[in-house]
């Protein structure tokens, strides 16, 4: 594991701080979810989350503002992708300190009370 750098600035850490209030929506994280099967548009979006069109519309609009969707006109339709390979790492960032996480709380439990 590498050095951690520097200390981040005020400024910097407020950026950091907002990145993750926006990833700590879970409608969101949901809809990011859905995007990472593939591009697909707000009507199936609508369909597989069962959120409003307007919420829908809101919550891809803040994380196209972070950079973590984007969209293409086909028609009529808008069609939503994320941004794969940023929301894979995070995913994959996250599950596996769950998945961490999850086998040490098992070992705990397997392990039986302490005599």
């Amino acid at each position: 594991m590498g050095s951690p750098g520097p200390t981040p600035s005020p400024e910097l850490l407020e950026e950091y701080s907002q990145f993750f209030r926006l990833l700590s929506e879970p409608a969101r994280l949901q809809l990011l979810c859905q995007l990472r099967h593939g591009p697909t548009d707000v009507a199936s979006l609508i369909s597989a989350t069962g959120f409003s069109q307007s919420h829908i519309s809101r919550q891809l609009g803040q994380l196209q503002r972070a950079g973590l969707v984007r969209c293409e006109r086909e028609g009529a339709r808008t069609i939503w992708q994320a941004d794969g390979d940023l929301v894979d790492e995070l995913c994959h960032l996250v599950q596996s300190r769950l998945k961490q996480r999850l086998e040490a709380q098992l070992q705990v439990v397997s392990a039986g009370p302490a005599r």
